[in-house]
Formats: C-alpha cells, sequence, structure tokens
C-alpha cells in the first residue's frame, strides 16, 4: 500500500478538496476561518498551502461567518456546503448558536473549532475550560446537543474514519445538519502515513428515500377517502427539486396548496393553487382551507408551531394528518399517518394512484387575500410620516424582479414577508427555524456566494443590523453585492408588539422603554459606510424606491435606512400563536391576556 506522509490537518485538507458532491463540483466550496493559537500553526498552515484548491476566506465573527456557510448550503439547496474553523475557547464558543441555526433548520456545515492538546501536557493551555470531575471535557462539547455528529480529533489516524462519517451526515437527506470535528491543536500538526487511496476523488451521491409499500398504500387510500385535502408545503420540496411535481400534481388534483416559511417559493406566488402563508404569519386564504381541511398532507415540513397555529389551526373534527418527510422523526408527529420518502418521488407515486381524482376549490379567498396583501403594501399617504413595515416592503416589491431573492431571519420581517411578499420561484430565504437574529447579513453575503445572478435584498430591523453586521465588512473587501434594507424602528419592534399583546407594560424593548442616562442616537448611515458600504438615508417611500432602483447594478454592498413605525403590523390573516400569560398579575391587562389565553387553550382542546 503507498502511503504519504502528511500532517492530520495536511490530510484533512486535501482530503475535502477531493470530495465532491452530486453536481460533481467540490462538495465544500471553502473554509471560513478566524485563526488563533488553536489552529493557526495546524490548519492554517495546511489551508494556506492548498489555495485554491480549497479556498479560504476570512470573517469577523465565527458565528456569523458560519451563518455565511449555512445560508450558501441552503441557497444551494444542500447540493454544496462549507466548512468554518476557529481557535479553542471563546472562538470554538461562538460557534455554537450557528450550529443550533443548522441542526434546526437540517442545513449541512462542517464546523472544525480547535481544540486542547491531546497530549495534556501543558495544560491547562490559554482558553482552555477545566472540567473538575472529567478530563475529556473542553468547551466543545457544547457542540453535542447541536451537532448531528460530533467527534473528537485526539490522533492523526482519526480523520481516516471522521471524516467519511462527516460526509455521509452532511449528504444525507434524513440526518443532514452540522458535523462538529473538534480538532486537538498539537493532532493538527501531527505526521502520519496516509493512504494514497484514502485521496482518491469521491462523488457523493444524496439519495431519493422510496416510499414504503405499505406506508404509501395507506396514504393513497387517505387521499382518495379525502373531501377537503391541503397541501402544506416545507422547505423538503425545495431541497427534493420537487417544484416542478408539486405545481403539476396541485394543478392535476385541484388541491390547495399553503407555504411554510422555509417552503416559501416552491410554488410560483400566482399558481391558481397557491393559497400563500399558512400559520400565525400566514393569510386569510390558507388558513381557511386549513381550518376545513379533512386530510393536511405534510409535504416536507417539521410542521413547527408557526405553521400550525400552536396545533389550534386544523378545526375539522375529522381531520388526519398525512406527513410525507424523509426524516421519520418529522413524518411521524402528533400521530401523523406517515409517509417516509423524498417528496419528488411521493408525488410522482400520489400522480399515478390518482390519475382520475380531482377535487372542487373554491377560489375566491385566494382572490381575496392577493387584495389584502396589496392594500398592506401600497405606498402610504403623503402625510404618513413613519410608514409601515409592510409599507417598507411593498416599496421593495415594486423593485424587485424574477431574479431577485428576499432574505431575513428574525423580528418583525419574518412574519410580515411570510404574509404579504409575493415570491419569484426560489425567491424567498428565511432562516425562520431559531429565528437567529444576526444571521441576516451573513446570510445574504453567502446566498450571493451561491447565486451571483440573483439580485439578493436583506431586509432586517435595527435590532439585528446591531447584534451583527460585522460581515458587511467581509463582503465590501471581497467585492460581493448585495442590497441591505435597514428598517430603524428604535428598538425590538416585534417584541414589544407581543409584550403589549399579552398585557404586559412596554419595558426594555424599545430603546426609549430600556433604562438609560443618554437618548439613542444611532448613525446607521454612517456605519455601514465606515465599513465600506454605499450606505444612504431614505426619507420617506418615494425615496426608498428610488435608491433601490440606483442600487442595481453596485460593486460592493449597498445599505439603505429607513425609519419605520414600530407599532403597527399587518392586520389581515395570522392566527392564534401559544405564547403563556402569567396566571397572577398586578396588571389588569395582563389579567385578561390570561383569561383570552385561558379560552384559546379550551377552544384547541375541544376542536
Amino acid at each position: 500500500m503507498k502511503t504519504i506522509r502528511l500532517t492530520a490537518a495536511q490530510a484533512m485538507v486535501r482530503w475535502l478538496a477531493a470530495q465532491k458532491g452530486p453536481d460533481g463540483a467540490r462538495f465544500i466550496e471553502g473554509v471560513w476561518a478566524i485563526f488563533g493559537h488553536g489552529n493557526v500553526a495546524g490548519i492554517g498552515e495546511a489551508l494556506q498551502a492548498a489555495g485554491d484548491s480549497l479556498p479560504t476566506w476570512r470573517g469577523h465573527n465565527e458565528q456569523t461567518m458560519a451563518h455565511t456557510a449555512i445560508a450558501y448550503a441552503k441557497a444551494m439547496k444542500r447540493r454544496r456546503a462549507m466548512a468554518v474553523t476557529t481557535s479553542i475557547g471563546p472562538g470554538a464558543l461562538n460557534l455554537v448558536t450557528a450550529a443550533a441555526v443548522a441542526h434546526v433548520n437540517r442545513l449541512p456545515v462542517l464546523l472544525l473549532p480547535g481544540d486542547v492538546f491531546a497530549s495534556r501536557a501543558p495544560d491547562p493551555v490559554l482558553q482552555q475550560i477545566e472540567d473538575f470531575g472529567d478530563g475529556t471535557v473542553s468547551a466543545n462539547d457544547c457542540f453535542r446537543s447541536v451537532s448531528r455528529y460530533f467527534d473528537r480529533i485526539t490522533r492523526p489516524e482519526h480523520i481516516l474514519t471522521a471524516l467519511p462519517r462527516a460526509f455521509r451526515v452532511m449528504t444525507d437527506p434524513a440526518e443532514c445538519g452540522p458535523v462538529t470535528l473538534a480538532f486537538c491543536q498539537d493532532v493538527q500538526a501531527e505526521a502520519y502515513d496516509y493512504p494514497e487511496s484514502f485521496f482518491v476523488e469521491r462523488v457523493w451521491a444524496i439519495r431519493r428515500p422510496e416510499p414504503d409499500r405499505e406506508e404509501l398504500a395507506a396514504a393513497v387510500e387517505a387521499l382518495r377517502a379525502a373531501q377537503a385535502p391541503v397541501i402544506v408545503a416545507g422547505g423538503g420540496v425545495i431541497y427534493s427539486g420537487a417544484e416542478a411535481e408539486l405545481a403539476a400534481f396541485a394543478t392535476a388534483h385541484g388541491i390547495p396548496v399553503v407555504e411554510t416559511q422555509a417552503g416559501k417559493s416552491a410554488l410560483a406566488h400566482d399558481h391558481a393553487l397557491n393559497f400563500g402563508p399558512v400559520g400565525v404569519t400566514g393569510g386569510a386564504a390558507a388558513n381557511a382551507v386549513c381550518a376545513a381541511a379533512d386530510l393536511i398532507i405534510g409535504l416536507g415540513t417539521r410542521f413547527q408551531d408557526f405553521t400550525t397555529g400552536s396545533w389550534a389551526l386544523f378545526k375539522n373534527p375529522a381531520r388526519r394528518t398525512l406527513s410525507v418527510n424523509v426524516q421519520p422523526y418529522d413524518a411521524a408527529k402528533h400521530g401523523a399517518l406517515s409517509l417516509v420518502a423524498d417528496a419528488k418521488i411521493a408525488l410522482q407515486a400520489f400522480g399515478k394512484a390518482l390519475v382520475a381524482r380531482k377535487w372542487a376549490i373554491d377560489a375566491g379567498p385566494r382572490t381575496d387575500w392577493a387584495a389584502a396583501t396589496a392594500t398592506a403594501k401600497a405606498a402610504p399617504d403623503k402625510g404618513n410620516a413613519l410608514p409601515t413595515d409592510a409599507q417598507v416592503i411593498g416599496a421593495v416589491q415594486r423593485a424587485a424582479g424574477p431574479q431577485t431573492v428576499i432574505m431575513g431571519a428574525a423580528g418583525t420581517m419574518p412574519g410580515e414577508l411570510h404574509k404579504i411578499w409575493d415570491a419569484a420561484p426560489g425567491g424567498y430565504h428565511m432562516e425562520y427555524g431559531f429565528s437567529c437574529m444576526g444571521y441576516e447579513i451573513a446570510g445574504a453575503l453567502g446566498i450571493k456566494m451561491a447565486r451571483p445572478e440573483a439580485d439578493v435584498i436583506c431586509m432586517l430591523g435595527d435590532g439585528s443590523y446591531l447584534m451583527a453586521n460585522s460581515e458587511l465588512a467581509t463582503a465590501v473587501m471581497m467585492g460581493v453585492p448585495f442590497t441591505v434594507v435597514i428598517t430603524d424602528n428604535r428598538g425590538f419592534g416585534c417584541i414589544n408588539r407581543l409584550q403589549k399583546g399579552t398585557g404586559g407594560a412596554p419595558f426594555n424593548n424599545l430603546l426609549d422603554d430600556a433604562r438609560h442616562v443618554n437618548p439613542s442616537a444611532i448613525d446607521f448611515v454612517a456605519h455601514a459606510g465606515s465599513m465600506g458600504a454605499k450606505a444612504v438615508k431614505a426619507a420617506d417611500i418615494a425615496a426608498l424606491e428610488a435608491e433601490l432602483r440606483a442600487a442595481k447594478g453596485a460593486d460592493r454592498p449597498v445599505v439603505i435606512v429607513i425609519d419605520s413605525d414600530p407599532a403597527p403590523s399587518t392586520e389581515a390573516g395570522g392566527h392564534w400563536w401559544e405564547v403563556a400569560v402569567p396566571e397572577v398579575s398586578g396588571r389588569a391587562e395582563v389579567r385578561a391576556a390570561r383569561a383570552k389565553y385561558e379560552a384559546a387553550l379550551v377552544a384547541r382542546r375541544g376542536k
């Protein structure tokens, strides 16, 4: 057997460069890196030598550069991914939140935090966490609960098994998620005689699970018996590449389709069977057909509480749930009739079994909802000094085209965009599985790297911008252009509304309601401009539309700031969401909210 002598880090980098995705391109497109004493000498040396065979990019924050990698994988429909390496201690722990984002959203990312010395000779090293009762524990054990696969590399030959296991997880449609390989810093630099065969190029296919015969028969029987079925389209439709099959199946059989946050844009917004967004941030049309449905067909969805209205949305007492998912855990939720299968394969099978079956559907609610969203997005009267977030979205919508990808993550924007944005196919990217503030700007960078032809527009509030904005400087440095629209409502407007909606007094959410000596006066234009972005302030909706037109074709990120009213949200649509209200309070408003909460719980149990 021929061997080649390399350090463990060099061998890992060489192996990663040889792994191809299903399209024949490198599966790990490159590595985001912030170097420190735990990875600069080992992994850093290996990456520098690799050059363009495995590109390295420098971020400004460990969490946000991982968000960029996660957004890239989502935009690539999980066909490609990125890796992220950090030092030990705080650098590694900054990745934990991002690992949770990838875990919840079932997205592949390879995390390579440095670890302590396997030899333990210099213990405790700088930034080492010492567990008084367990000598095997390091800070990286925090990744265990937010990784689909976790391994600690304490010998150079460990990568011979750990790396293939990592790729098996990242390319498995059911197990897909973050992988953490905690790489002891001394082991990174240790040499080993690796078999040359280990570095032979490999293409990793992504399987399409076929349905079990008995499960499929039961699913078809349920479909045939249904009088009012509805399809809840989730992210699994997009990752399966089943958009065309969904459109064809819905059209052929007259079944209405509603979209989750992850599934929005799987079906063109103007498709006759697209009844729009569902659930808490959903529209009246989608929620009406779900309330009446006797068969809820979950297609690649994990049935998050925002989708189901905390399981109070589906009101038909005769209802059944049929869940089609590649992950058995998701397929079996809440007593659903399970069909463990790829979405595209399942739709093809359903189509063959239901050739002559077509349901009648009333398109009236869909038309009414389109009118309601148009009203919400309409430009305000000239006397409206502060536009609503919906009116800001309307301006962005009017500037959008078929190549526009709208994206966001937390606060007001996910709810408003899910409700009222008319998405072109593939034109909606929302991180709402973990609803992670700070994903937005880093995510926009990742989307643009995955889809350079797209017109990427990132929408976020001032709160999210302040939480994580440093990858704007990275995008400027790399020459990756996208548009950022910051709605400045002077605080956490979304949670302020929730606080008041549950009877609470405005407190610690808007900046004026937080403990302070000096009033807040943040110049977001100056801040973004200081990082090299083109930054402007739009005085009103008309000015915003003009700036959006001017941003097209820019060679760097463009940041547009507009003040917005923190109080209103789109009244049309929506659904109850379970947020526990205190049983005891000195505030009459809280007691009144508690009474409504208890009534809603009774209604859910009795439905």
